[in-house]
This record gives C-alpha cells, sequence and structure tokens, in this order.
C-alpha cells in the first residue's frame, strides 16, 4: 500500500533504511533505477532486487544468491474421462479436464478460486469426490472478502479506475496511476 496509518511514503533515495525500504511497496522500475545508481546488480525478480537493496542500504554484504529453484514438473496429468473416483496424480494442475469435470458435478458456477487451487495441488490421492466436497465446504470462506496483498496495489487501482471509466485507454490508466502515486498520502 502507499500508506500506512497517515504516513506517507518517503521518496525512494539512498537514504532509506533496508527496513524503510521493505515497509513500503515499490515497483521494480523503482527498485531497479536505485539499484542501478547503487551500482547493485538488478538481475533476478523484485524479491532479489529488494534483498539486495535492503542489505546495501543497511550496510550489510549482498545477500548469498540462491539457486533458481527448478520448475515443478507436473507429472501426469488426467485426461478425460474422468469420474469422482479418479485419484488426483501428484502434480496435478487445474486443467480444462478438471474443469469440465467440476462443471458437471457442481454447476456452471464452479470455478478455480484459491482454495480449489490449493487442493487440487495439494491433495494428490485423494478423489475427485472429495475435490467436489472440498468445494462445498469451502464456499463460506471462499465468499469472505479478502485482504490483497500490497504488491497487488497497481492491479487494484486499475480494476478501480476501468470501472469508473470503462472507455478510458492504457495511456489514461497510467497516467492516473502516476497522479495517484505522487499525491500526499493522509
Amino acid at each position: 500500500m502507499s500508506t500506512n496509518a497517515g504516513e506517507v511514503r518517503p521518496l525512494l533515495s539512498t537514504a532509506l533504511t533496508g527496513a524503510e525500504l521493505l515497509r513500503w511497496y515499490w515497483t521494480l522500475a523503482e527498485l531497479t533505477g536505485l539499484a542501478r545508481q547503487l551500482g547493485i546488480t538488478v538481475r533476478g525478480g523484485k524479491a532479489a532486487v529488494t534483498a539486495r537493496l535492503a542489505a546495501a542500504l543497511d550496510g550489510l554484504p549482498e545477500p548469498a544468491v540462491t539457486a533458481p529453484v527448478p520448475p515443478r514438473r507436473a507429472g501426469r496429468q488426467l485426461a478425460a474421462p474422468v469420474d469422482g473416483a479418479t485419484v488426483i496424480p501428484p502434480g496435478q494442475r487445474c486443467s480444462q479436464v478438471l474443469r469440465e469435470y467440476f462443471v458437471r458435478e457442481i454447476g456452471p458456477g464452479f470455478h478455480f478460486d484459491a482454495p480449489m487451487r490449493e487442493y487440487v495441488a495439494g491433495q494428490a490421492g485423494h478423489t475427485l469426490a472429495e475435490a467436489v466436497e472440498h468445494w462445498r465446504a469451502t464456499r463460506a470462506r471462499a465468499a469472505e472478502p479478502r485482504v490483497i496483498d500490497a504488491q497487488f496495489e497497481f492491479n487494484r487501482f486499475l480494476r478501480d479506475w476501468h470501472a469508473r471509466h470503462p472507455a478510458g485507454t492504457r495511456t489514461d490508466a497510467l497516467a492516473a496511476w502516476r497522479a495517484h502515486r505522487a499525491r500526499p498520502r493522509d
């Protein structure tokens, strides 16, 4: 988020401490700009750049580079036809085969929300009938409002902006985002 209990986000500069850097939301472009200014490597994702910057701002050595996590192998994926007795294999993705089965069993309101994605990914060895029961058991939790993580602030802004400006262009939306970010917060 851009604000913390009425505080104003500081300018991104070498005067920040690592803790101050970590406290606020920064875009990757902002972070890489500061990293280049400090002569810090900008390779890796946003988390890696942020960790290197926080260490440098605190005068600490650069964090050890961890080996990239190899992509997960999906393994065997289910193929149609499937039924309630079909067992979810390790590495199963939320595929069209599963979607078709769940729509047939649950109805057209079915969608792969977070609880269902987690179930499919983490419940190898369980049946699709058990997955249907999980869907039904998690409807109350899935309907609860969720806090959107700070790293998705831009996405939330765009969603709200486009709802108010359905004919707005990408250029208009980006200009509105820049104005939003530059505005002092209460």
